[in-house]
């Protein structure tokens, strides 16, 4: 049936029509124009055609309902809708201006008086790679055989937790980063250090809401790692293999970024994008698998899903490992999250480890380790079960765990008594860095506070006094978070009156090949006046607590094999050093 009407009644009809349709939506009058095709034929257009019949005919254009409108109609309709203006969309009018201002900047939502406004959360994207903005940050120079990084400033940015809802700051810093003292967050808000959706917070009173956006600057250290080059074994366009130095975490964690794996590719051999296979543990060597795209990470992750990738570890031991094969299928659960911790536990994950001794000389054994599951620090806690823990294992060969040192899953405390003791005996041997605890873990801060209280009864005694350098130059005596006299490592200090002296000049180590900064002062800042870390004196880690004796020797798959040579701790004839 052929309805001729007058198109300003037609189209009033249709409007009114869309009204209904699009309830709760709000939508221009010219947008409704623009859906008068694509709702002619919906049922409800259909079942209301009588009334367009009895509509009264007015002067005008007519149309042909049931006629096609031809496309350069359709075309000039939607350039009209695009062009055309709403009443409140005119800048002029004093009475809408103002609320289209608030729409586009405050989302719609007006705010009311005293109200913050909180940007919308922007978009992560979590394959963006390190970048050589983030690789100029500082950086390195080498030292007595170790690599280590020139301080810098650096932001921590993260979006409001849930638990954090409701919450002001101050109550946020004082529970959740201890790591520094309020005094220290009130000084470094007041300096612009602390912003909340990119504005200064002067007053740590501020209540957190959701999709808040905090970034807190701080003046950066890191501890140091082995100086040993990183050396590239494969790179063929698809995977890359490296022989990782003990002491050097894969990518950034922790306090440690420009000490990575991850950072010293990118910054000294311009590798970067790269995708994970594995990982190993930070004081671990051996061979280290990346892939350059991402068909080879998913081909070499399904080979792990599928245990097509064979792993064979050599570690040194206590004791004398028994000469026969030994399987261990302890399962092992996961104590501790944050720091890593296991243990074994018949509530655990199932596992298998088959050991062979390789050599013994008369107090340790060399031992060959096949790991046929990937469970975290399943070699060290299978060891450490079967009463041989790897000789310098800082963690599972430790006296916390008890007078069996966890021998045959005897510990005789609760998981919470255990991460104590490791807290205590690492702390009062000023060894966190071997455990890889974050300063604000277990009641730390409460613990450095005691430290510094007594640290500084003693810089109250030893004021004025110095301490001669291998140069024959003067630094002042500093005294460390424990309270002990020791002469300040660090490049740069501040003395008694506050000017920046260099105690100790770095002599970079013969340099290895592209390695960054190895010849470069430019990077040495001085002191921050806030930062906590530039009055402690840290001493330089030695070799034996920066290597621990497991090596990942070699890597096989269905078509390839990646494998090193073995260390020098590995071998028959091998002496420990006093």
């Amino acid at each position: 049936m052929h309805v001729r009407v007058a198109f300003g009644s037609l189209l009033s009809f249709f409007l009114s029509q869309c009204d209904v349709h699009c309830r709760g939506v709000f939508v221009s009058a010219c947008e409704k124009a623009n859906r008068f095709l694509s709702c002619l034929n919906s049922p409800q257009c259909r079942k209301s055609s009588w009334t367009m019949e009895q509509a009264g005919i007015e002067s005008g254009t007519l149309v042909n309902v049931n006629t096609p409108v031809p496309v350069e109609q359709k075309t000039t309709a939607v350039e009209a809708s695009e062009t055309g203006k709403r009443k409140n969309d005119d800048p002029d009018d004093p009475e809408t201006s103002g609320r289209g201002k608030r729409r586009r900047g405050a989302g719609g939502k007006k705010l009311r008086p005293g109200e913050r406004y909180i940007p919308p959360p922007q978009k992560r994207n979590p394959g963006v790679s390190f970048s050589q903005e983030h690789f100029n940050e500082t950086s390195y120079y080498f030292e007595a055989g170790l690599r280590k990084v020139y301080p810098y400033y650096f932001d921590f940015k993260t979006y409001c937790k849930g638990r954090w809802i409701g919450k002001s700051l101050l109550d946020v810093f004082k529970n959740e980063f201890r790591a520094e003292s309020i005094g220290y967050y009130q000084k470094a808000a007041k300096e612009g250090r602390i912003r909340l959706n990119e504005t200064p917070v002067e007053d740590l009173s501020v209540v957190l809401r959701n999709n808040d956006h905090l970034r807190n600057t701080v003046h950066r250290h890191e501890p140091p790692v082995v100086g040993r080059p990183l050396e590239i074994l494969v790179d063929d366009g698809e995977v890359l293999v490296v022989d990782k130095p003990a002491s050097i975490p894969v990518h950034p964690c922790g306090r440690f970024r420009h000490n990575t794996v991850i950072f010293i590719l990118g910054k000294e051999f311009g590798i970067s994008e790269l995708h994970t296979v594995h990982r190993l543990d930070r004081l671990t060597s051996g061979v280290l698998l990346f892939a350059r795209t991402l068909e080879t990470s998913k081909k070499l992750d399904q080979m792990v899903r599928d245990r097509q990738l064979e792993k064979e570890y050599v570690c040194r031991v206590e004791g004398e490992f028994p000469e026969d094969e030994v399987i261990c299928e302890e399962p092992i659960l996961v104590v501790s999250f944050k720091i890593g911790l296991c243990r074994v536990d018949p509530k655990g994950k199932e596992c298998r480890t088959v050991f062979q001794r390789l050599s013994f000389n008369g107090k340790t054994s060399v031992v060959r380790c096949l790991p046929l599951t990937g469970r975290t620090h399943q070699i060290r806690v299978h060891l450490q079960y079967l009463g041989f823990p790897i000789l310098n294992d800082p963690v599972y060969g430790s006296s916390a765990w008890g007078p069996h040192r966890g021998k045959g899953g005897l510990v005789g405390k609760s998981d919470e008594e255990l991460l104590q003791a490791l807290v205590e005996e690492h702390h009062s041997q000023e060894n966190f860095n071997m455990l890889d605890i974050a300063d604000d873990c277990i009641g730390i801060a409460h613990k450095a506070v005691i430290c510094k209280n007594k640290a500084s009864e003693k810089m109250d005694k030893s004021a004025g006094t110095a301490e001669s350098d291998k140069s024959g130059e003067s630094c002042p005596v500093q005294v460390d978070a424990c309270g002990s006299d020791k002469k300040l490592d660090c490049i740069e200090a501040v003395n008694d009156n506050n000017t920046v002296k260099d105690c100790q000049n770095p002599q970079p180590a013969k340099s290895h090949g592209n390695e960054t900064g190895a010849n470069d002062s430019s990077q040495k800042t001085p002191p921050d006046h806030l930062c906590s870390e530039c009055k402690l004196v840290r001493p330089d880690p030695t070799e034996k607590e920066l290597i621990m004796y497991l090596h990942a020797l070699r890597y096989k798959g269905p078509d390839f094999e990646y494998s090193t040579q073995l260390p020098d701790w590995a071998k028959e004839d091998w002496v420990e050093a006093d």
